[in-house]
């Protein structure tokens, strides 16, 4: 697809955030161990930019929805995101990306009960633990919560590769939940917890047993919610001492008239409770605005973040004034007081 003209001119906050998105990454070492490594507090800016920052430069293949970003052992990066029989994508350097195939070339006949024989899938998530990657991906229908979340795992990564782990979770009309949008967190303790959920009640999480990706047991625990309304795919992330929920508010998935934005809220527990900065709990509706649609930048959100070697990254999509969506990559700062922003 052809860059728009905010994907080419990707401005950043300084020219020092630029240079880190086009380029000058560390190579990882060979041993990839999970979770990677934190990086440097003292790169970490603590002054959030005057207004929000255009998307870093990415170019190649960027018409993505939904995407999902995973360091690989060999320092490369592979992007997941919702499509055919989940789309994949490769990069060398974070900026330029490459068509990667499907994770599924021959189909998901194990998920059309819950697209309605549609071969879409939805909101990926991405993780290199234990030697494999683990896909946590979602099989629905727009506006139903007949709904189900498959885990697939590779020793590559590699279109075709891909084995079919399973059911993990699924909603039906009789649950106040939607079991789309999921993302994997291992706590501080070792704990696996695999949140999810859009709309209904809102934003749920399951504990996994870590030796099969699969739930440990039966309790479905709260995050948080807006009372029914849009609020969807979330991601719990740790820096420092807390657990940042990062969730999109408001609508995806309307092209040029979405008006999806990005909140957080933190935790000193991955089950909560989180508060915004102003101390409301996103069990009522909190949340404090991390980025919105500014200028031709349109409804960003369904973000993913995860730690690279020079900076934690914030990914997602926007779209453009022509309604195409677009990939977008940040860094993420923090304030003197912990609350995160990006550059």
């Amino acid at each position: 697809m052809p860059m728009s003209r905010i994907a080419r001119r990707g401005l950043l906050a300084t020219a020092t955030a630029a240079a880190l998105l086009t380029g000058g990454l560390a190579t990882l070492t060979a041993h990839a161990a999970e979770p990677l490594p934190q990086p440097a507090v003292l790169a970490t800016p603590t002054v959030p930019p005057a207004a929000y920052p255009n998307p870093g430069v990415v170019n190649g293949d960027v018409g993505v929805h939904d995407p999902t970003i995973v360091k690989t052992p060999a320092g490369g990066y592979l992007l997941a995101h919702t499509g055919d029989n989940i789309a994949l994508k490769t990069s060398t350097d974070r900026t330029t990306f490459r068509n990667a195939g499907t994770v599924f070339p021959n189909g998901a006949s194990w998920t059309t009960t819950y697209t309605g024989g549609s071969r879409n899938l939805w909101a990926p998530d991405l993780s290199y633990r234990n030697g494999k990657y683990y896909l946590y991906y979602s099989a629905s229908t727009f506006g139903s919560n007949r709904s189900a979340i498959f885990l697939a795992t590779s020793t590559t990564g590699a279109s075709g590769s891909w084995t079919n782990n399973g059911l993990v979770i699924e909603s039906n009309t009789g649950n106040d939940y939607n079991a789309i949008d999921p993302n994997l967190t291992v706590d501080a303790g070792g704990t696996w917890w695999l949140s999810f959920g859009s709309f209904w009640s809102g934003i749920k999480t399951v504990r996994l047993d870590p030796a099969t990706g699969k739930r440990a047991d039966s309790t479905v625990r709260g995050l948080a919610g807006r009372g029914g309304g849009a609020i969807e795919a979330p991601v719990v992330f740790r820096h420092g001492n807390y657990y940042y929920l990062w969730v999109s508010f408001d609508l995806c998935c309307r092209g040029a008239d979405s008006t999806y934005r990005i909140m957080v809220g933190r935790s000193t527990s991955p089950t909560g409770p989180f508060v915004d900065r102003n101390g409301t709990a996103m069990t009522s509706g909190g949340g404090t605005q991390v980025l919105a649609r500014h200028g031709s930048v349109i409804g960003p959100g369904h973000q993913a973040v995860f730690a690279d070697t020079d900076s934690e990254v914030l990914v997602y999509h926007y779209y453009t004034s022509s309604g195409a969506a677009r990939l977008g990559i940040n860094l993420i700062g923090y304030d003197t007081a912990g609350w995160p922003f990006v550059y």
